[in-house]
């Protein structure tokens, strides 16, 4: 099979396990953790501390950014160490952006939580219903996925969701794209993007780019509108 005759393969595989068999909350907690740990795996520039990842150390963006920020050493860190055993989750059906973050955000700044709001589900929901040449196909699934990973990677946890979908949706080049993207975006190069979905038309992998950034966005703001309510209460 093809590239992505295997993914689609792996999407409707995916969907008629569903249907036949849901995953244990033990289960799914457990293939969270999994994925929460490798991708503490996946460190700056892309080289991997994992073998059986993609390695794109050979290949790093030269170009000098430090004139655009205030502060050189500003960067993202990952919110746990390497090597840890008990890294901190945090649980999305504790603080959910629906149900607490939005409504506080407006409360700070009127009717920018509608704006945010309206940005976030038209990024999630943005697919014109193809894969490579494959037309009328719904995407749904794997949109979620990267989606998901996005927020796994901060430690986001959604209690009702099978992280067992990233495993089998997202391949390792891809995981390594999607890591540097969101974390240093600076270092991202043309070799990663063409490493993955190669039969994918380019509008469409523009539209990955756009997921990640609004996942990102997503996660951060529920970290930061969490603490806020906590030191409002």
């Amino acid at each position: 099979l093809s590239e992505l005759e295997a993914l689609m393969e792996r999407m409707k595989r995916l969907q008629e396990d569903k249907e036949d068999e849901e995953a244990s909350q033990e289960e799914m907690a457990t293939r969270f953790e999994k994925e929460k740990k490798e991708s503490l795996l996946v460190i700056n520039g892309g080289i991997c501390a994992f073998p059986v990842l993609f390695s794109f150390d050979d290949e790093i963006v030269s170009t000098d950014v430090s004139r655009y920020i205030e502060d050189p050493g500003f960067g993202y860190k990952d919110f746990a160490r390497r090597g840890e055993d008990h890294l901190p989750t945090f649980r999305a059906q504790d603080y959910t952006w629906e149900n607490h973050g939005f409504s506080l955000v407006n409360r700070l700044y009127s009717d920018i939580g509608h704006l945010l709001d309206e940005k976030f589900r038209m990024v999630y929901n943005l697919t014109y219903n193809t894969m490579a040449t494959h037309e009328d196909v719904d995407t749904t699934t794997l949109r979620r996925a990267l989606f998901n990973y996005v927020h796994c990677m901060y430690g986001i946890r959604y209690d009702d969701y099978d992280y067992g979908e990233v495993n089998q949706l997202l391949e390792r080049s891809l995981k390594v794209y999607i890591k540097t993207v969101t974390c240093y975006p600076e270092r991202t190069t043309k070799r990663m993007y063409d490493s993955y979905w190669r039969q994918f038309k380019h509008s469409e992998k523009v539209h990955v780019n756009l997921l990640l950034m609004e996942a990102r966005m997503q996660a951060e703001l529920l970290y930061a509108l969490r603490a806020i309510t906590r030191h409002l209460t």
